[in-house]
């Protein structure tokens, strides 16, 4: 039976060891943090996501699912360490690699080694397999395979997509291509691809590439409408009447740790042949300063304001607050010389960000003076319009995500219709 062990426990590394876990495979998930060892091996989860809890407290009360914070032996290693960028915006890829060098004293001649975690191009070539290298092993003779196989999952339906989802797997070899995808075709039931590592590098760099470029012509579609006084969310649903149109929503700026960060990747091995990444990159990471310039406008006559941010994650129904629009937007707010008050609410926001206190719905908008609505949450759009005139000083709210219904008693301006948009008397 084949053993798998998974190096983090995060996002994607944490439901990838419940899947192959679920599906009988004995399975054993590291993370240097304590504390997310304990929770998991108590049967219990330290991230939201629908449909994890229970495949999580079967998998460890039936033995398949352990943590701990030592790595053990195994057939198959997964990587799913996080990948962060510098100030400078290039990729930190330590962690990759002391990920890497954390299994050198386990491993065995056949293993198997999956970097999943979402890496620049060339990586696999450049960092993994330099340090496997060092230590002895002859990669080109197989004594390891060795591949990428990025996740492209979507917080809120994890479990469903690592189950049906299309997937790339990048060998340093054909042969590490071939054994990394047999891993996969034991759980997943969408289609499974071999290629070469750095072409699996750089689709999955694309793939969120793409979706940036075209974020970014909503966003600046946003900008154009509110200096020319034009509805954008007329213009795109009239323009996606063509049967070759698609322009996305505009929104207060791009998060999650796939979108805003993968771009960078691409960008830092190729600067001059990337101007259109670059400029998308800038677009939507202007889009907080955007919104908080409305925001000024419209708080020009008020001494102290008070504003009710709702939504914290940088997506609708989940708790993930990396790379979020929307906690950089609060903090400009908090930090602001203007003297902003700002009362957050979050419904799935469960972790302590100590510098932004949560509240209820009632705490945040009461006598709040705008409301700042930055994330679709399921629970926004069905919240009745009639308690923001309740509640409020004055019931003016900044719909970001255009998912708050209007309503008669208070004035709602949109973030591609921000029309009539003027200072609070």
């Amino acid at each position: 039976m084949t053993k798998i062990c998974v190096i983090g426990l995060g996002y994607i590394g944490l439901p990838t060891s419940a899947v192959f876990a679920k599906a009988g495979y004995d399975v054993v998930g590291i993370d240097v943090n304590k504390k997310v060892v304990d929770t998991l091996n108590e049967g219990k989860i330290h991230i939201e996501e629908p449909g994890l809890p229970e495949v999580v407290k079967e998998a460890v009360e039936s033995g398949k699912l352990t943590a701990s914070t030592e790595v053990q032996k195994a057939d198959v290693f997964i990587i799913a360490v996080p990948t962060p960028v510098h100030e400078d915006k290039t990729a930190n890829t330590d962690y990759v690699a002391k990920a890497t060098e954390s299994i050198l004293p386990v491993l065995e001649k056949g293993n198997t080694i999956i970097v999943e975690s979402t890496i620049p191009p060339r990586t696999i070539d450049d960092v993994v397999a330099p340090v496997l290298r060092d230590a002895g092993w002859n990669l080109e003779e197989n004594d390891l395979y060795v591949s990428h196989c990025p996740e492209r999952v979507i917080p809120g339906k994890i479990m469903e997509e690592l189950i049906h989802n299309t997937r790339v797997v990048g060998g340093l070899t054909p042969e590490g291509a071939k054994k990394a995808a047999d891993v996969y075709r034991l759980v997943v039931q969408g289609d499974i691809h071999e290629t070469t590592a750095v072409t699996a590098e750089m689709s999955k760099l694309m793939e969120n590439t793409f979706r940036d470029v075209n974020i970014a012509l909503a966003n600046e579609l946003a900008k154009v409408s509110d200096k020319l006084d034009v509805n954008a969310h007329e213009v795109i649903n009239f323009a996606n009447m063509h049967p070759r149109v698609n322009i996305l929503q505009p929104g207060p700026g791009v998060g999650g740790h796939c979108i805003a960060v993968d771009p960078y990747f691409i960008i830092e091995k190729a600067q001059e042949e990337t101007p259109l990444m670059q400029t998308s990159r800038q677009i939507n990471d202007s889009m907080p300063s955007f919104v908080v310039e409305k925001i000024e406008t419209l708080t020009e006559n008020v001494q102290n304001p008070k504003i009710a941010v709702f939504g914290l994650s940088y997506k609708a129904n989940v708790d993930d607050v990396r790379e979020s629009p929307a906690v950089t937007i609060t903090r400009s707010l908090q930090s602001h010389k203007k003297g902003f008050n700002v009362a957050a609410h979050d419904p799935f926001v469960k972790q302590d960000m100590t510098d932004i206190p949560l509240h209820s719905v009632e705490e945040a908008l009461q006598d709040a003076d705008v409301a700042l609505v930055l994330a679709d949450h399921r629970q926004f759009k069905e919240m009745d319009p009639s308690l923001f005139a309740q509640f409020m000083k004055t019931p003016v709210v900044l719909d970001t995500r255009n998912c708050v219904p209007d309503h008669q008693d208070m004035t709602l301006y949109q973030i591609g219709h921000l029309t009539g948009l003027k200072p609070i008397d």
